[in-house]
């Protein structure tokens, strides 16, 4: 809610990076927000920033920042370098940097530290790193980090930043006490009601004019070049493996079965198992008593209900299955009764146990032909998992050995393939009707992460345990259509822009008249166009905060007014202007209101604790020393955009 009503009252336009950036963002790993203010200050050599004598260089901020995008546009693809950092993006990364870096530097003079036992138990956990077996695989993690470009030191001293953060963050995060004086005036707040009322100045209420000569054209082309500018395209070379591919080698024969049929002798022999109810009495006298009610007659629920006791039933348990939970003597009692006895009082570890057998169960045997298809499936499934990760041992052994895509294609005998010339987003510019196969998609998102000349990489396909091994096949950097190519949309969105910016000319004429002494629908009137009538608002902020998708711009702009003030604001798509005149604020007051004031205090609750969080930080970041360098920050920007020298 905080967010939110800040928001409101600043309406600022844009979007906010929130995702953290640490150098493991690609492998998944889950990081702690740690932002901050940043103060000024002169930093040497090639680097941004300094944490308490500790340098932040600017390779290693681009390395992040590389990585971060990366990882950004498997949310996000169509994510570009350029959008990414005029979102703030690289600050955002050296504000994540730096934050994590205070942390751990504030936790180790408070002598805090984080086990090598820790971090290796985090990296195997990561389900991107785990095989086709379940388990962490070293081939996969190296391959990781070779894709990523990180080194196993810095995925461990990320990972121990991160636990450092969560270690002296998360507490503050439960934070949940928010007093009455805080409560009553955001409660009141989201009580206020807006009045007021909304035009539309549509783009084709003007005129488009005469058709735009070939220079108009040219230089509209050259000032909106980066709207006909197709984005960069490439096409992967990449060979598939199958399970179906290793079928014949994962087929198992009749002494495999025969085998696994022996060993395991015990599975497939006959047994029995036993349903029964049962009580554990902590005291021999008191145990006694519960036997002797029910031996009586009384049912051991009953009779564990009296003694203050919850009776639990366990269902066709076998015998072994009961000495785990129970002993062993208990288990030979209860095993060997009739159906329908009453066992015990017998000693166990948790006391005394009294039991009924309720039921018992014979499970017969199966002779080997009968376990044949049960065994067959398995071993075929074990065989199968084997067979590909030998395939995947023996290509990664050859790309260790610098083996080129030809020649492991050649050795494994698979077909090579390549895609279609695609964007990150797996679509061509310049065909709508290419459709990449969605099982393609990893592999475009591979090539995409890597450089013209890389080495090729395996990439896991599906849940089956198929993978591929994917290399660039070409790259064509972004680049304008050529102003012949599309002369015609060049010219048309000339049209529309001189409209707009007709429109935009009479949304300032009626804002300042509607500003004035003039209303709106006047205003909207002496335009001298048929605009549409203005639409009237009446509204609260909880009316806003309500809405899912979040406010319509015009709308929280309303919020963000001065009384009898109006302001204009573009409609998206180029369709036009909305003018917005505010005509009555009328506060809101939530005292006595104890159900706003209760959804208010959750609201805050929610938000109370991450406030805290970020209070600290800054703390820790003042006492540890955070300086950065401006002028190192805006090359290194530059060198992202490629305008760097």
């Amino acid at each position: 809610m905080l967010t939110f009503l800040r928001r409101l009252i600043n309406s600022k336009v844009g979007v906010v990076v929130t995702f953290i950036v640490l150098g493991i963002i690609a492998l998944a790993f889950a990081a702690m927000d740690v932002s901050g203010m940043q103060s000024g200050g002169s930093i040497g050599g090639n680097d941004v920033a300094s944490v308490g004598g500790a340098d932040v260089t600017a390779a290693d901020v681009k390395l992040r920042a590389n990585n971060a995008i990366e990882a950004a546009r498997m949310r996000d693809p169509s994510l570009t370098m350029a959008s990414f950092l005029e979102q703030n993006g690289l600050e955002s990364i050296l504000d994540q940097m730096t934050g994590a870096m205070a942390l751990e530097r504030f936790a180790g003079q408070s002598g805090m530290a984080v086990s090598k036992r820790t971090v290796d138990g985090q990296i195997a956990s990561i389900p991107g790193l785990q095989g086709p077996t379940g388990k962490f695989d070293q081939n996969i993690y190296q391959q990781m980090l070779s894709q990523r470009r990180l080194t196993d030191a810095q995925v461990r001293t990320d990972i121990a930043r991160d636990t450092i953060g969560q270690q002296l963050l998360v507490p503050m995060l439960g934070a949940s006490q928010v007093p009455q004086q805080l409560v009553l005036p955001y409660a009141s707040l989201l009580l206020e009601q807006r009045k007021g009322q909304i035009g539309f100045i549509p783009t084709r209420a003007y005129a488009t004019g005469a058709a735009p000569t070939d220079a108009e054209i040219g230089d509209f082309y050259k000032r909106n070049v980066q709207r006909y500018t197709l984005p960069e395209r490439r096409v992967a070379r990449y060979a598939l493996i199958t399970p179906a591919m290793v079928k014949d080698k994962a087929t198992p024969t009749d002494a495999e079965i025969a085998q696994e049929y022996k060993s395991n002798a015990a599975r497939y022999a006959a047994s029995e198992t036993r349903s029964l109810t049962r009580v554990v009495v902590a005291d021999q006298a008191g145990a006694n008593a519960v036997a002797a009610k029910v031996k009586a007659g009384t049912s051991i629920a009953a009779a564990a209900k009296d003694a203050g006791l919850e009776a639990s039933t366990s269902e066709n348990v076998t015998k072994q299955e009961l000495v785990s939970a129970t002993s062993a003597p208990f288990a030979d009692a209860a095993f060997t009764a009739a159906p329908g006895a009453i066992v015990g009082p017998v000693r166990t570890p948790l006391g005394f146990a009294i039991a009924k057998i309720d039921a018992v169960k014979q499970v017969p045997g199966k002779t080997l032909a009968e376990a044949t298809p049960e065994i067959r499936d398995g071993l075929a499934k074990a065989k199968l998992q084997t067979a590909l990760q030998s395939v995947r041992d023996s290509i990664d052994d050859a790309l260790s050995s610098n083996g080129t895509f030809a020649e492991i294609i050649s050795d494994q005998k698979l077909t090579a393939k390549t895609t279609p010339l695609v964007t990150a987003q797996g679509v061509d510019p310049e065909n709508a009707e290419t459709k990449l196969d969605e099982t393609l998609t990893p592999i475009v998102q591979t090539v995409f992460q890597a450089d013209e000349g890389d080495a090729p990489q395996l990439v896991q396909i599906g849940t089956d345990g198929g993978f591929a091994i994917v290399g660039v096949d070409r790259i064509v950097a972004a680049a304008p259509r050529p102003l012949s190519a599309i002369r015609d949309r060049v010219a048309a969105d000339f049209r529309t822009d001189r409209a707009l910016k007709g429109a935009r000319a009479a949304a300032k004429t009626i804002a300042d008249q509607a500003a004035g002494k003039m209303t709106l629908p006047a205003a909207l009137t002496a335009a001298n166009k048929q605009l549409p009538p203005p639409q009237s608002i009446d509204a609260t902020r909880a009316q806003l905060a309500a809405n899912p998708q979040g406010a319509p711009p015009p709308l929280a702009l309303m919020f963000s007014m001065v009384e009898g003030s109006a302001k204009m604001i573009q409609a998206p798509g180029d369709s036009g202007w909305f003018v917005v005149k505010l005509d009555k604020i009328v506060k809101g007051d939530a005292r006595g209101k104890d159900n706003v004031l209760k959804a208010a205090r959750g609201d805050l609750a929610r938000s109370v604790g991450r406030e805290y969080a970020q209070q600290f930080a800054n703390a820790v970041r003042k006492a540890v020393g955070v300086k950065t360098d401006p002028a190192a920050i805006a090359r290194l920007k530059a060198d992202l955009a490629g305008t760097g020298n």
